[in-house]
């Protein structure tokens, strides 16, 4: 029996890119694989509303939240839901509005069946301008810097059902999608892909929302960042010491000081301890609060925040 894939698409309000986005999709791979495929959409509680049967031609079903929740959240209920109340042997995830290219999804689907793991598009090549480019290589050196780990890809991947349903248990997908993939320590992978243009409309993300995007992914790794924190601390500490001592020498056995400035430098000095010893203290205890706290478990709680499913399937046999 060929294997049933299952594609979760996030969206909001970006109707007219899906329907570009599925036209392609129908158009681009095998007639035998598109025969394969599925397709749930999470509807993110979209201002404008939208009829099922306008997707009558494909098997679809609509996932509608109660509110919005944004996109990473969707992604995480879209996929316990999924888990949860269908069958499929692979879960495909992308966007809606064409950046993430149906050309890619047979190359996808084919590293994962090698390997049976988790396999992420990462991007060879970006579209976007100067200004996001500089932004996208800031943010992945503060990730790399805060957390030791290296983030090169976004949500364009596919999930082998089982990892998908143990994905649906991590927490840390709650608030970035591939963060928690990382978090979680299941096996992935990534292949290199060109990240496509968007197909209709105009994208939801703004400048304040990717620097949302990026301290939520850095936010999965809370703990770790803390201590690294807390080192970096440590050492300025250190070095502020060592400075006090230093300029407390050639003050007191040398006749170059002059009137004041070794007060001020020592003065200086231990407002800095203080004040990274404070934070550090303060960080620690923040942290292991938040590790004391239940947290958000998409599989156990998916189901209060979905209004109803709407499925072309049953639009057909009524």
């Amino acid at each position: 029996m060929p294997n049933s894939i299952k594609i979760l698409i996030p969206l909001y309000n970006d109707w007219d890119a899906l329907e570009l986005l599925l036209e392609r999709i129908k158009h681009t791979v095998e007639p035998s694989f598109f025969e394969q495929l599925s397709f749930a959409i999470v509807d993110d509680c979209s201002s404008i509303p939208c009829d099922i049967n306008r997707f009558s031609a494909y098997k679809l079903e609509i996932i509608r939240l109660w509110r919005n929740v944004s996109h990473q959240k969707a992604i995480a209920l879209g996929l316990s839901f999924l888990t949860k109340e269908r069958t499929f042997d692979y879960l495909l995830v992308m966007d809606s509005d064409g950046e993430d290219r149906p050309e890619d999804i047979e190359s996808l689907y084919n590293a994962c069946l090698k390997n049976n793991q988790i396999v992420f598009a990462k991007r060879a090549k970006r579209s976007e301008g100067l200004i996001f480019r500089i932004g996208y290589l800031v943010y992945k050196g503060l990730f790399g810097l805060l957390t030791g780990k290296v983030i090169e890809f976004g949500n364009f991947c596919i999930l082998p059902f089982e990892q998908a349903k143990k994905l649906a248990y991590v927490s840390e997908i709650w608030n970035h999608f591939p963060g928690g993939v990382i978090r979680s320590k299941l096996s992935y992978n990534s292949v290199p892909i060109i990240r496509g243009t968007r197909l209709a409309g105009t994208s939801k993300m703004n400048f304040v929302s990717l620097i949302l995007h990026g301290l939520s992914a850095i936010s999965v790794y809370l703990d770790t960042v803390a201590v690294r924190i807390v080192i970096s601390s440590l050492v300025l500490v250190v070095l502020s010491i060592l400075v006090a001592l230093v300029v407390s020498i050639i003050r007191l056995t040398t006749p170059y000081a002059s009137p004041g400035w070794a007060t001020t430098l020592v003065s200086t000095a231990v407002i800095v301890i203080l004040q990274a010893f404070l934070s550090s203290l303060f960080l620690v205890f923040t942290v292991l609060n938040y590790r004391t706290q239940k947290h958000f478990i998409p599989a156990l709680e998916y189901h209060e925040l979905i209004q109803q499913v709407d499925s072309t399937e049953i639009c057909k046999i009524k």
